[in-house]
């Protein structure tokens, strides 16, 4: 139980974000920040939407109802990828980054 939690690494959900950017694979709280992305993008679109409706310019509706299903697509295509290849963890990403804590490498070496 102790060594499992040593294993763990508290890391800022904002450094855990900038991981998920720069090294492969996506992460949680990486996850998070792009599905809050997609809503405010998405409920930006819906107020275009409203407003071009509200202005009877029929072009203007087609355009902005076209981004906002290029919007949907695009999430759902994207939840789609993650689901088939799933979530990595902030610690792998770190080790694959080369940022691992060195005592947590040493240790690790030892029992090999």
């Amino acid at each position: 139980m102790g060594s499992a939690e040593s294993d763990t690494v508290d890391v800022s959900s904002a450094k855990a974000v900038l991981l998920g950017a720069l090294a492969p694979g996506v992460n949680g709280p990486t996850w998070i920040a792009l599905k809050s992305t997609f809503l405010m993008l998405g409920l930006c679109l819906v107020v275009m939407l409203g407003l071009a409706f509200s202005s009877s310019d029929s072009s203007l509706v087609l355009h902005v109802a076209f981004l906002f299903l290029i919007c949907v697509t695009l999430f759902l295509l994207l939840r789609w990828f993650l689901a088939e290849t799933g979530l990595v963890s902030v610690e792998h990403q770190m080790h694959e980054m080369g940022l691992a804590q060195s005592d947590h490498l040493e240790t690790s070496r030892k029992d090999k």
